[in-house]
């Protein structure tokens, strides 16, 4: 898994490569996004372009993201998921708790 952070207008986005699974980037996601949280960088977009596949543990991690975050009055949307990754959020029905978007500055924008 490769995380990348940068910032755009007040929001950071994190820029995910590769797989969002237990043994792949998913404690490293965590701990990123809690460090942010920490700090008080609470508008958060997670880029899912370059995510091919997520199992349970990546959706968890997700879920938590978005409780801490929203816990301390933040927000969490999601960028640009692949079909497949998309797929696994409506079934889990995720996609009507997380904004998603296929449009950055769109994105950028909403918050």
């Amino acid at each position: 898994m490769v995380l990348v952070e940068r910032q755009a207008s007040g929001v950071t986005i994190l820029d995910l490569g590769g797989k969002l699974t237990l043994s792949d980037g998913e404690a490293e996601l965590r701990a990123l996004a809690v460090r942010l949280i920490e700090e008080g960088r609470l508008r958060i977009l997670i880029n899912l372009g370059q995510v091919p596949y997520i199992d349970s543990s990546g959706i968890g991690a997700l879920m938590e993201i978005y409780k801490r975050a929203a816990a301390a009055g933040g927000t969490v949307k999601l960028l640009n998921p692949h079909r497949r990754v998309y797929d696994v959020l409506h079934l889990v029905k995720l996609d009507s708790v997380f904004d998603v978007h296929a449009d950055e500055e769109r994105a950028i924008e909403s918050f």
